[in-house]
C-alpha cells in the first residue's frame, strides 16, 4: 500500500470513528477517493500539486454531471483539509484553486394526485383479491409502505431504517433519524393511514419483534430500499401507469401538495428534515398549478367587462 492509499484509509477511518458519518456517506467518500487515487500519478501526498488537482477536476467535468462533480470535488477537498489538519502536508494545494461552476437546477418530479390515488387503489384491490395468506400480508405491507411515504414525505432510507420503537401509533407519530443523524418527529394526520399501519403491525408482529425493524421482508429481515423500488415498479406496471414512479417522488409530491395548500414553507422544511430553507425553496418552482388557480380566480382582470 502506497502513501496516498494509506492516508485515504486513515481518513476514512477518521470519518467513521471521529466524525461518525453514516454508512452511505462513507461509501460515497470511498468511491470518490478511490477514483481520485486511480487518476493521480504520484503516490506521495506531498507531491500533489494544484495543477494535478485542476487536471483531475477537468477530467471529472468530462465524465460526470455537475452535481456528481461537485460531490467528488468536495470529497477530495475534505481529504486535503484532513491532511493539513494532521500536518501530513505543509500547504493545501486546494487553497490555490477556485472551483466555480453553475449547477443546473433540476426541478423535483412529482406524481399527479389522481395517479397516486390510482396507484394506491390498485394495491388495495390486490389485497382484496389475494388468494393466499402471504399475498394478503405482502399487499398489506406494500400499502403501509406507500401510505407512510406519502403521508410523511419520509426518505426511503429513513423508512427502511425505522425501528419498531420509532413508530408510536398511539401517539400517531414516527421518530426519524435523518441525514447527519438529525432527529425529527412527524405526526401522521390521516386516520386511514394509522389504521393500515396498525393492521400491518398486527400481521407482521412476530417478524418485527424478531428483527427490530418496522418494515420487514418475507425472510423476516429489514425491508431494503431496492426491494421497495422493485415493489413500486411491480404495482406501477399492474396498475397500467405509464409514469416511472420512484420512492423519492412521493416525498416531492408530499412537499409540493402542502405548498399548494398554502402551508408555510418553514413547516415543510421541518417535516422534510432539510438543513436549509434554500433546499426546500426548490418546491416553489414546482407549485405552478396553485399559481395558475390564484391568477385565474383572484386577479382583478377577470372582473373587467370590455
Amino acid at each position: 500500500m502506497n502513501e496516498l492509499q494509506n492516508q485515504i484509509k486513515n481518513y476514512l477511518e477518521y470519518c467513521k470513528c471521529q466524525k461518525r458519518l453514516d454508512a452511505k456517506t462513507l461509501k460515497a467518500y470511498r468511491i470518490d477517493l478511490a477514483q481520485f487515487q486511480a487518476k493521480i500519478t504520484t503516490r506521495h501526498v506531498s507531491d500533489i500539486t494544484s495543477g494535478m488537482l485542476e487536471d483531475f477536476i477537468a477530467g471529472l467535468h468530462q465524465e460526470f454531471k455537475p452535481k456528481t462533480v461537485k460531490r467528488k470535488i468536495a470529497s477530495v477537498k475534505a481529504l486535503f483539509h484532513y491532511l493539513e489538519y494532521k500536518e501530513v502536508i505543509e500547504r493545501n494545494p486546494f487553497s490555490k484553486i477556485h472551483v466555480r461552476f453553475r449547477e443546473p437546477a433540476i426541478l423535483p418530479k412529482t406524481i399527479p394526485l389522481h395517479t397516486v390515488e390510482i396507484f394506491l387503489s390498485a394495491i388495495y384491490q390486490k389485497r382484496k383479491e389475494a388468494k393466499t395468506d402471504w399475498q394478503k400480508k405482502a399487499a398489506l405491507r406494500d400499502i403501509a409502505v406507500i401510505e407512510l411515504l406519502f403521508a410523511t414525505g419520509i426518505r426511503i432510507s429513513e423508512l427502511c431504517a425505522l425501528k419498531t420503537t420509532d413508530v408510536n401509533l398511539t401517539d400517531r407519530s414516527i421518530l426519524i433519524y435523518g441525514k447527519g443523524s438529525k432527529e425529527r418527529k412527524i405526526q401522521i394526520g390521516n386516520d386511514k393511514v394509522i389504521q393500515i399501519l396498525e393492521e400491518y403491525k398486527a400481521a407482521f408482529l412476530k417478524e418485527i419483534q424478531s428483527c427490530g425493524y418496522f418494515f420487514v421482508n418475507q425472510s423476516g429481515k429489514a425491508f431494503s430500499d431496492q426491494s421497495i423500488r422493485r415493489m413500486i415498479n411491480k404495482h406501477t406496471s399492474s396498475a397500467a401507469i405509464e409514469l416511472h414512479i420512484t420512492p423519492h417522488m412521493f416525498r416531492h409530491t408530499f412537499a409540493t401538495s402542502l405548498l399548494e395548500a398554502d402551508v408555510d414553507i418553514r413547516y415543510i422544511q421541518e417535516m422534510l428534515g432539510h438543513s436549509s430553507i434554500h433546499i426546500t425553496e426548490i418546491y416553489t418552482h414546482v407549485a405552478m398549478h396553485k399559481q395558475r388557480d390564484i391568477l385565474a380566480t383572484k386577479h382583478p382582470r377577470k372582473d373587467f367587462h370590455i
